[in-house]
């Protein structure tokens, strides 16, 4: 039979596992039948770059290839990478696993397979079973946020639905997380201080700057907005936080700022709060 796309289907195909990321399958046909992954891609899409590429980037028409050789639904194949992911959120995908769910790895009972949610920097816990999501290394996390537990699950749909569905509410919630990662000067410096430790976040979770101090951690930056997944709940409650308070606490927390960082601040929240309030608002307004 010639298929439309010039390929015929693998003679054998493994079925792939819930929430399995596309490159993780690959690879899985890859140590079946004796060649590399790269080579496995090649074989479906000369002209790709990377696994790492087949899993954020592909076209309609490399999906179909996909589809075809692994005798596969377009719709799986495309479930399977993060091709459809809102362009806010696409900060908050690893390059590499950062997580897993011990329920869902010991359940599964095979160790090649990957899922696409260790590299979601937004989730907290499993989307097949619910569980909270741990460590690589399988050591429980401290949680020292458990009391914000609620605002941070609030928080992982928030970003997931704008993510995965595109759905939001007043504002891109993944946004949101990158205005509260940026850097604050704290009310009273110390000589031992170290000013690239306070966050917009700590002025909504206070007790971030001493867990931060505590495990003399440095936080990532606003572009890269992955937080260890012991101290993510705290970036998710916050952006529960806002979101649920409004427009107001975005200038509550302009007005907390200083210097450049006020500036940019505001450079960054007055297009938002435009949009909201339905007028044309020039930015200069939040930065007095």
């Amino acid at each position: 039979m010639t298929h439309p796309t010039g390929q015929r289907p693998l003679p054998v195909t493994l079925p792939p596992a819930t929430d399995e990321l596309l490159s993780s399958w690959i690879g899985r046909h890859a140590r079946f039948y004796d060649v590399t992954p790269l080579e496995m891609l090649r074989h479906c899409l000369p002209d790709s770059r990377s696994l790492r590429a087949a899993d954020m980037n592909l076209t309609d028409d490399q999906i179909r290839r996909l589809t075809t050789v692994f005798s596969s639904d377009p719709y799986i194949v495309r479930r399977m990478t993060f091709v459809t992911v809102a362009p806010p959120a696409r900060r908050l995908i690893a390059a590499t696993p950062v997580q897993h769910c011990g329920k869902c790895a010991f359940e599964r009972g095979d160790p090649d397979i990957v899922m696409r949610s260790r590299l979601s920097g937004w989730r907290i816990t499993c989307p097949v079973c619910g569980y909270p999501l741990r460590h690589l290394d399988d050591c429980p996390a401290p949680y020292p946020f458990k009391h914000h537990w609620n605002a941070a699950l609030r928080g992982e749909r928030l970003l997931d639905d704008e993510a995965e569905r595109s759905v939001r509410t007043w504002a891109s919630p993944a946004e949101i997380a990158r205005l509260l990662l940026m850097r604050r000067r704290p009310d009273v410096v110390h000589p031992d201080t170290r000013l690239e430790d306070f966050r917009v976040l700590g002025v909504i979770i206070p007790e971030l700057d001493d867990v931060v101090a505590g495990m003399r951690i440095s936080l990532p930056s606003p572009a890269s907005p992955i937080l260890p997944i012991y101290l993510r709940a705290a970036l998710l409650a916050g952006v529960a936080i806002v979101e649920r308070s409004g427009p107001a606490m975005l200038e509550m927390l302009h007005s907390r700022l200083v210097g450049e960082n006020r500036t940019r601040f505001g450079r960054l929240i007055g297009p938002m709060i435009a949009d909201i309030q339905g007028t044309p608002k020039p930015v200069q307004l939040h930065l007095m």
